[in-house]
């Protein structure tokens, strides 16, 4: 069927304590995409500058991506330069944004694509996201993605973008700082009374809460050995997750735990290096044995 993803395509700078990397491929739409990919045709919808290397594009096509709606406009890529610490690998210091584009980019799409019933929302402004969502005929499952930035400066556009949302993902922070609840469960409960049917709570390195109307449960991270680079973990789970959900005919409980496995699984081969570089690969061959692995690492047996 496809799905479309609304996010960033970006050139990423990182510094971690296994190294540094300059104008990588990256962006939320990217870093979806990659992993999305491994269930359903994904069509990009964003924004690049002039300056935006061929050869990124070259490989998103490769892949498998339709980047008909990746605009490239006059002016810069959208960039980001950050770094993790040793000590805290959960969370990025930023050291520059430059929205370049994006400052002023409004979604196109194609008629075929106005007819697509899976949407993504990858992290935007809110007043972007929703602009794509009205230009969607009859969406059939919406899903959201935010960050801390959209909570403090639109949270109207947000909140009003939330009541046309099927499942919402986002982190652990951006629930409590959205909420004001600092317990999980509450947070979660709060959330789905402005609007989304399900809501995906990632903790990072501390796995994952999925709360529904009549069920909530919770998965553990994958334990990987070394981390490499954590940027576009997040977009990568969710990416995963999405393109799960688009194979299903309905949203139940038993296919959000496999979405939310695969998404877990996919993460944490993105963290095990910079940018792309184990997501880019994989097959579901690759992903199906480490899906198996995880299944291993957390069964119980019951009364055990």
């Amino acid at each position: 069927m496809g799905l479309l993803v609304l996010g960033t395509v970006a050139l990423d700078d990182v510094k971690t304590p296994s190294g540094v990397k300059k104008n990588m491929l990256g962006g939320s739409a990217a870093h979806f995409s990659m992993s999305a990919r491994l269930f359903d045709d994904v069509h990009v919808v964003g924004v690049v500058g002039k300056d935006f290397p061929k050869v990124h594009l070259d490989f998103l096509k490769r892949k498998g991506m339709n980047i008909a709606s990746l605009t490239v406009a006059p002016g810069e890529t959208f960039r980001w330069s950050g770094e993790y610490k040793v000590e805290d690998l959960n969370s990025a210091i930023t050291h520059a944004t430059q929205l370049g584009v994006l400052a002023d980019y409004a979604p196109q799409l194609t008629e075929q694509q106005k007819s697509m019933g899976h949407v993504f929302l990858a992290n935007l402004a809110p007043a972007v996201q929703e602009k794509l969502l009205k230009m969607v005929r009859q969406p059939r499952l919406v899903g959201l993605d935010t960050m801390n930035l959209w909570i403090n400066t639109a949270v109207k556009d947000l909140k009003r973008l939330m009541k046309n949302v099927d499942v919402m993902v986002l982190n652990d922070g951006e629930a409590r700082l959205l909420t004001g609840e600092r317990n999980a469960v509450m947070a979660a409960k709060c959330l789905r009374a402005m609007g989304p049917k399900v809501v995906v709570i990632k903790k990072g390195e501390h796995g994952v809460y999925v709360f529904g109307g009549s069920f909530r449960f919770g998965y553990p991270a994958y334990p990987v050995e070394r981390v490499v680079d954590p940027t576009g973990a997040g977009d990568t789970f969710a990416g995963g997750l999405f393109g799960y959900l688009s194979r299903l005919k309905k949203l139940d409980e038993k296919g959000l735990r496999r979405a939310v496995v695969y998404g877990t699984v996919l993460a944490s081969f993105n963290v095990e290096g910079f940018g792309m570089g184990r997501t880019a690969p994989l097959t579901m061959k690759d992903v199906e044995k480490r899906l198996k692995d995880y299944q291993h690492f957390c069964a119980f047996a019951p009364g055990a």
